[in-house]
């Protein structure tokens, strides 16, 4: 317990908390509140005794934003960063998906008329749709660009490797190719290493932590879309194992939220839209259908895409938001494949659905019988197996990069050597491969002949000298005989060990389409051993089996299976392989989890984060919510002093975002009875507006506040140390009667674990309240209270709490 690792985080930022946590003589913040230290108990004197505190609960920074602001430079990062992974780090909070239904907020509900809910019922169809176009809108920019890029760089290489084949040097071929690799990647690093760090990889994980309730700094900013978007561009164009699919997600998630507030709070500009919408709860149902929206762009599944947000992100759902994700899914593959047709000079023929195609399949031709399911269930099973050493193999990487790879110029030197390295290999496999095929017209975009006969391209190129989407479509539709089988287990023996390595760079990069890459180049392996173990039949066909291994390697990788079912159906246009494709998917998610977890509930665990899954796990009905909960808790009185307020919100060591509210009483023998719960933001906001009076029996004279006063302070509320309060003003009283949430939830002190989760899990809580029997505050229980009890290779164990 003594060893509490210190880990880099998806921000890339280090808080004054951390530094906080390395002075000497501070203790490490233990589960239960059994040790001192900056989230232990505390020993402050109040002048009254009905004013108490009940320990550690939801280390929250709602100002991170601000502060962020104030520290852009981060500190230096330290020469080892420890890894341990039995951790739970309190630097992540929670998001208020509770709404606070105090007396502001229920007196606006009633001067709602029905006209009026409908209104805004109206006005969310209408946001859904502006979701829709522009997530498509980003995704033409994105399709169009890298195909310019992608294009001039195999263009000029292609003519430079051809002049020097008959005339020596390629070495100078292969130098260009490289550079152009590194240059591109480079570019792509810097802005996501310097620009945003939460913009690399795909997005997914933080995606999933942010609907699941859990606050990622910078994850919805515009700032971060910006980077996304050009990081994404420079991977594909710079020849990384990547895929520009995976982004896309990210991507439709920040328009979603920056669309729904009406407002853009990087560029400090309020067109005065929307505000109804400012809250998380709002905010968690626009992103699910920008998540959703990403997908049906990338893939053209817009069923899919509603699935995906269903299965992976979002921890609330119902019958109406399944409705407008659908009509967001919609509209987003409508906008690329309209746009798309116009660029490619066939306005109106709608036949380019999402970012990657991947052909119809000929099933008059090539269906299956029912003795082929066997073997269907042993590519699943290859599959799994495959996908958990990928994921064994990229979580140990990670590992090491969290280690030794933190600071940020190196982590553009790796990006900028695996670019290197990539365009070498390949170079090598091209250059040695004696696979030569005849040319077909459209057969490839970019043939490199090299060594071959006249008439002739290089096979290996075509998987190679191309970007990813492209090599997919080959393996799945080109005819047999296309690839000599030597090729494709070199091929799919280098792209997996390169997309692993790939995967966890720091540039904006997806693992869709690798895995669906390696997967392709293995099964149509596959379908060829197959075809002439018997003899050539007919049934063999090996771009089916391509399809299949496709299917098996992604779902090996990330575990997804409805939602990419319906995915692959829907990006072939063909439902003949529906089911093969359910069953390898499911097999490869049964084989894979007897391993290792899925690559992004991998990631989601090494970066500490308090993710709660949908079920408590299943040994934990001994443990009742007197053991889980914090205490003692900070408590505020229904009318309390000005600088107690203060003081409470200024305390560093116990930055709790809420703070049960009890009753004024007189008698101090007994703990006084609960009567609500206040936000931290929602305190902030009344002492910037300075609602308060210099005595009990006074009644306010300031203008009354309204919910509009909350809402244009969200969501990057002003930190404690900006509101100055006076010395007199510090001796008033505030009364919470009209801004505490007077009905919180609250649990009995004999609650089991699972009950307690489900609550939290369903209705999106950030605290929950212990009361006796006679409805005193006892304890209060928090996310990291759950997420830190899991199930380990030893039965239930605890993760150590610690301020990273």
């Amino acid at each position: 317990m003594a060893n509490i690792s210190k880990k880099v985080t998806w921000s890339g930022r280090d808080d004054e908390e951390q530094k906080r946590q390395q002075e000497p003589g501070e203790g490490t913040p233990l589960l239960n509140g059994s040790t001192s230290g900056p989230e232990g108990r505390h020993s402050r004197q109040f002048p009254h005794a009905n004013f108490f505190r009940i320990g550690q609960l939801s280390t929250v920074n709602l100002d991170d934003d601000i502060q962020e602001l104030e520290t852009e430079k981060s500190p230096p990062s330290p020469k080892e960063i420890p890894h341990n992974e039995k951790l739970l780090s309190l630097k992540y909070e929670s998001l208020d998906y509770d709404n606070s239904e105090n007396l502001l907020f229920l007196e606006e509900e009633r001067r709602i008329n029905r006209t009026g809910f409908r209104t805004v019922e109206i006005t969310r169809w209408i946001i859904c749709g502006l979701i829709g176009i522009l997530t498509g809108l980003v995704a033409c920019f994105i399709d169009i660009v890298v195909e310019k890029l992608a294009g001039l760089k195999y263009h000029v290489v292609k003519e430079n490797i051809d002049k020097f084949t008959e005339n020596g040097g390629l070495s100078f071929s292969l130098l260009l190719w490289a550079s152009w690799n590194s240059a591109f990647v480079m570019v792509g690093s810097l802005l996501v290493a310097f620009g945003e760090p939460i913009a690399s990889g795909s997005g997914i994980p933080q995606i999933k932590c942010f609907l699941n309730g859990v606050k990622i700094p910078h994850v919805v900013r515009l700032k971060t879309l910006i980077v996304k978007v050009c990081g994404v561009i420079l991977s594909v164009a710079g020849g990384l194992a990547v895929g520009k699919e995976g982004p896309m997600i990210h991507s439709g998630s920040v328009i979603a939220a920056g669309i729904s507030q009406g407002r853009s709070t990087s560029l400090k500009k309020d067109f005065k839209i929307f505000e109804y919408f400012r809250r998380d709860t709002e905010k968690r149902d626009f992103v699910s259908a920008g998540a959703a929206a990403g997908v049906s762009a990338a893939f053209g599944a817009p069923v899919g895409g509603v699935l995906f947000s269903l299965e992976e992100g979002a921890s609330f759902w119902n019958q109406l938001l399944t409705w407008r994700i659908f009509f967001a899914s919609m509209i987003s593959t409508f906008t690329l494949n309209f746009v798309l047709s116009i660029y490619n000079n066939k306005p109106g023929d709608l036949s380019y659905p999402g970012l990657i195609n991947f052909g119809r399949f000929d099933t008059k031709e090539n269906g299956y019988d029912i003795y082929e399911i066997f073997i269907f269930i042993c590519m699943g099973a290859i599959g799994g197996i495959l996908g958990a050493v990928f994921n064994a193999a990229n979580y140990w990487l990670t590992i090491f990069r969290i280690r030794y790879i933190h600071r940020r110029y190196l982590q553009v030197v790796e990006a900028m050597l695996v670019a290197a390295v990539t365009a070498t290999i390949a170079f090598i496999m091209i250059y040695y491969s004696n696979d030569c095929q005849p040319l077909q017209e459209n057969s490839i975009e970019y043939p490199l002949q090299l060594f071959c006969a006249d008439g002739q391209y290089n096979s290996m190129a075509s998987t190679f000298f191309t970007t990813p989407e492209r090599s997919v479509r080959s393996l799945f539709h080109d005819p047999a005989g296309s690839f000599n089988p030597l090729t494709l287990g070199l091929f799919t023996l280098v792209y997996f060990i390169l997309a692993c390595w790939t995967y966890g760079l720091t540039v904006s990069a997806g693992v869709f389409i690798p895995s669906l890459l390696i997967g392709a180049a293995w099964g149509r392996l596959f379908g060829i051993l197959l075809a002439s173990g018997t003899g050539g039949a007919a049934w063999a066909d090996p771009g089916k089996y391509a399809l299949m291994g496709a299917a098996a390697q992604l779902g090996g990788i990330v575990r997804m299976t409805l939602s990419l079912t319906v995915i692959i159906v829907e990006a072939t246009g063909n439902v003949t392989y529906g089911f093969p494709v359910m069953l390898v998917l499911m097999t490869a998610k049964i084989v894979g989890d007897c391993f290792i977890e899925g690559l992004y509930d991998i990631h989601i665990k090494l970066q500490s984060v308090p993710f709660l899954h949908w079920e408590a796990p299943v040994t934990s009905h001994s443990l009742i919510s007197r053991e889980v909960m914090s205490a003692p808790v900070t408590c505020i009185r229904r009318q309390e002093k000005v600088g107690v307020i203060v003081d409470i919100l200024s305390d560093t060591s116990s930055n709790h975002n809420g703070f049960p509210v009890v009753e004024n009483n007189s008698d101090t023998a007994q703990p006084p009875r609960l009567c609500g719960l206040i936000l931290r933001s929602q305190l902030i906001v009344l002492l910037k507006h300075k609602v308060f009076v210099e005595r009990a029996n006074m009644s306010l004279t300031q203008r009354r506040l309204k919910l509009k006063d909350f809402r244009d302070a969200y969501p990057r509320f002003p930190p404690i140390q900006s509101i100055h309060v006076s010395q007199d003003e510090r001796e008033c009283l505030m009364d919470m009667t009209e801004f505490m949430n007077p009905t919180p939830y609250t649990v009995p002190q004999d609650a089991s674990l699972p009950r307690l989760f489900k609550l939290f899990r369903a209705l999106g809580l950030r605290h929950l309240v212990v009361v006796d029997g006679h409805n005193r505050v006892v304890g209060i229980v928090t996310r990291k209270d759950l997420a830190r009890y899991r199930i380990g290779r030893e039965g239930l164990e605890e993760l150590y709490l610690a301020q990273t």
